[in-house]
């Protein structure tokens, strides 16, 4: 029974898998993204090879580092244990490098040291990353085993920028003793310590290793760095009052999320989010185009916009007349139509009406208020403005609302509204998001004669009726539909669930 316990320590069942089976693939793609698996062998100071893989965008970013989490499974793991981080940290520009520590997995080593020997192959880890001039900051992320081993490195490199601690036991020998009334070993008190201690020779002889030196307590209140703690509240095997002590000693920035569930279930989705949350603050990972385009891509799904064979282009031409029209009558009343050249390709009008296909898909226009309109938006207070749809929005689903591919035609029409924001008017047209532009302050000698004709047009409009402004977005929007339905052929969106 002694030497089962024994192996129970040093030597528990030992992960062997095939990395092309149960690793993500070589090439894959992520949220609209690719990126990719290098694996690769490093040498501990003991001489074992340790298998490692990291995952990175593919290709990856040039002259722009990129921060790095590395993930430290358990005593009876491997690093096929990261693939959940990997679908976390990735799509936020995080890198993620796992590893089979020695004793574990695919690497050399034939026991287990519980954090003590994990140390030093983290610290091979972190050397190599450092050498890398792609990798700027460094986090850790560690289960059970992997995080006592997390914890007793981060005592020893204070340049880690954020550590997560799941399921850490605080000292081994108080562990040991617990899990003799956990698994019902009906032993007396002294024959139990006096069995510990025969293991303790026997472990130190065998894995090289003082199971009395693996103590958290001891390191916990000189770490400094930002911590989130984790734990199952049911766990029988690692028991939650240990994430309590080292919390309770720790000296640096703390958090503490308890969760349902035991040892060895899978965490819930709210704890991913703390994490991803968590190492988005401490290792401030750059917001390259590729994340922007994949933001904008996850809302609009606009396809690939081609003219080709058998598309009706007068059809186009009537359509791209209408929507330049409207546009032009939404802060005016004028009823005089400007007329889109038939000698252009309809590939150029469209690109001048919905430049759409670019990295940032916006529709610039300056429109030149006249009116009373005109004095409308003079007399209207910036802070009472209308609602803008704009991606630099805080309000994310201001705009969202207003894409009639994201929702109901009922609600897109009745959210997309006109901002007008001083001098600035804003409309959407083509269910994407908005740049307006300021417009230019006209020359004084013109103010004159824009006064006599302002006159003019009163009278006209004191026998005439003006349409509602809302009757002409909806007619606007009803030709912004007839262009999508020609050009896009009823392209159909759904949002991806959240892994």
């Amino acid at each position: 029974m002694i030497d089962q316990f024994i192996n129970f320590v040093i030597r528990p069942p030992r992960a062997d898998y095939n990395p092309e089976q149960y690793l993500w693939e070589k090439e894959f793609t992520l949220a609209g993204r690719q990126f990719k698996r290098q694996d690769l062998e490093l040498t501990n100071a003991r001489g074992h090879k340790l298998r490692c893989s990291h995952y990175m965008p593919s290709p990856f970013p040039e002259e722009t580092p990129l921060p790095c989490v590395i993930y430290c499974h358990g005593n009876s793991g491997c690093r096929a244990d990261a693939n959940e981080a990997a679908v976390i940290l990735l799509p936020s520009n995080i890198t993620v490098f796992t590893l089979d520590f020695s004793g574990s997995g695919l690497s050399d080593g034939d026991y287990v040291s519980l954090g003590w020997h994990e140390r030093d192959d983290l610290k091979i880890v972190v050397s190599y990353l450092r050498s890398e001039r792609q990798i700027s900051r460094i986090g850790l992320w560690g289960r059970s085993m992997g995080a006592v081993t997390s914890l007793l490195y981060g005592a020893e490199d204070p340049s880690i920028a954020g550590m997560v601690l799941d399921s850490a036991f605080s000292n081994l020998f108080d562990l040991m003793m617990e899990l003799v009334d956990v698994y019902k070993i009906r032993l007396p008190k002294f024959t139990v310590k006096m069995a510990v201690q025969y293991m303790r020779r026997v472990i130190q002889k065998k894995a090289k290793f003082d199971i009395m030196d693996l103590n958290c307590l001891k390191v916990a209140p000189k770490t400094f760095i930002p911590a989130l703690f984790g734990h199952a509240s049911e766990d029988k095997f690692i028991q939650p009052h240990h994430s309590d002590l080292i919390f309770k000693s720790y000296a640096g920035d703390k958090n503490v999320i308890k969760f349902d569930g035991d040892h060895n279930s899978s965490r819930p989705q709210f704890y991913y989010d703390s994490v991803s949350i968590f190492f988005f603050n401490v290792l401030r990972p750059p917001q390259i185009s590729s994340a922007c385009s994949s933001k904008l891509e996850k809302y609009y799904d606009l396809g690939d916009l081609k003219v080709g064979a058998g598309m009706d282009e007068s059809l186009l031409y009537e359509i791209i007349t209408g929507i330049e029209t409207e546009s032009t009558n939404v802060p005016s009343s004028s009823s005089a139509a400007p007329r889109v050249l038939m000698t252009k390709p309809v590939s150029e009008l469209i690109s001048e009406v919905a430049p759409f296909a670019r990295l940032d898909p916006m529709l610039s226009r300056n429109i030149r208020p006249d009116g009373d309109e005109q004095s409308n938006l003079q007399d209207k207070p910036n802070g009472q403005s209308d609602e803008c749809c704009s991606y630099t929005s805080s309000n994310r689903e201001s705009w969202g609302r207003c894409s009639s591919l994201g929702g109901s035609d009922e609600e897109s029409s009745a959210d997309c509204t006109a901002a007008n924001n001083g001098n600035q008017v804003t409309l959407d047209v083509l269910a994407t998001p908005l740049k307006s532009t300021q417009q230019k302050s006209s020359d004084p000698p013109k103010e004159e004669k824009k006064k006599q004709k302002k006159q003019k047009k009163q009278k006209k409009r004191d026998s005439t009726t003006p349409k509602p402004k809302h009757e002409k977005l909806e007619k606007l929007e009803a030709l912004s539909k007839r262009l999508r339905l020609c050009i896009l052929k009823r392209v159909s969106h759904r949002r991806p669930r959240s892994t």
